[in-house]
């Protein structure tokens, strides 16, 4: 008799326990890698930065999160030297936050480490089964680009 399917709500936890290895692993190795300070919502909100900076309110649209919220993320980025607030070009009484060298930094390493956890996945899983997880999921998940209002979501 062939095994039963596991519970439906078996299936979201363990997506969710995938995201979670990901980010942690990630996380240690930008520790190791001269980014000890960094934190998950960091790195969406960097993400809601984007490569040509945002206002404020545009990354507490980007998050889900309130732009008082997003305000106190951007703080907490500017101090810590991965975020800074300029002149914005396309309106001189608005501050455009972009992204400093050290946050691109964190960006482009954050790229490289996740090739390599891809790639212990590649070693473990073998490539068919991690390329067949991420078409699967490409099938069933909405085309409207990566979400990156995760903090808000949660929130």
């Amino acid at each position: 008799m062939p095994d039963a399917d596991p519970p439906g709500w078996e299936l979201p936890l363990l997506l969710f326990a995938g995201f979670r290895t990901l980010i942690d692993q990630l996380h240690a190795e930008l520790a190791v890698r001269g980014h000890p300070d960094v934190r998950p919502v960091h790195g969406f909100a960097m993400q809601a930065v984007g490569i040509h900076g945002a206002s404020a309110s545009e990354i507490g649209r980007r998050l889900g999160v309130s732009k008082q919220a997003a305000g106190k993320t951007v703080d907490r980025l500017t101090a810590m030297g991965y975020v800074e607030r300029v002149d914005d070009p396309r309106d001189a009484r608005s501050k455009l936050i972009r992204l400093t060298p050290r946050g691109l930094e964190s960006l482009r390493l954050s790229a490289e480490i996740f090739e390599r956890l891809r790639a212990g996945w590649v070693e473990q899983l073998g490539a068919d089964r991690v390329r067949l997880v991420e078409s699967s999921l490409r099938t069933v998940i909405p085309a409207v680009g990566y979400p990156v209002d995760v903090p808000g979501w949660f929130g």
